[in-house]
């Protein structure tokens, strides 16, 4: 699990705390990763599509999310139900970590 970061991001901290409650609730031990952003090069590295973005096994939580050639450190929105958001719906966490236990089969 890992939440990439552009420290200038106001929603990284809510994400981060979002995603380790939810980790929390099922149980699972492995700690979240931090990766910061700090320039595009590190961006492209990790095909960072803005802050915050949280993986679960490489996969971003956002359902359908496609790569994104614009890597540049920024917030990023997402389209939730209620419209644009700076964090991610709790339910695509929480069918993230449902996917991960399915496939590894356990809990971390």
């Amino acid at each position: 699990m890992n939440c990439c970061i552009f420290e200038e991001c106001a929603n990284h901290h809510l994400a981060e705390d979002m995603l380790a409650g939810v980790l929390s609730e099922f149980g699972v031990r492995e700690s979240i990763e931090r990766i910061d952003i700090p320039d595009a090069e590190k961006g492209k590295l990790v095909t960072f599509p803005g802050s915050p973005t949280i993986r679960i096994d490489g996969a971003d939580v956002e359902p359908d999310w496609q790569p994104c050639n614009d890597c540049t450190p920024c917030c990023r929105l997402y389209m939730t139900a209620e419209g644009l958001k700076g964090l991610p719906e709790r339910d695509w966490i929480v069918q993230a970590i449902n996917r991960s236990i399915v496939m590894n089969g356990e809990r971390a």
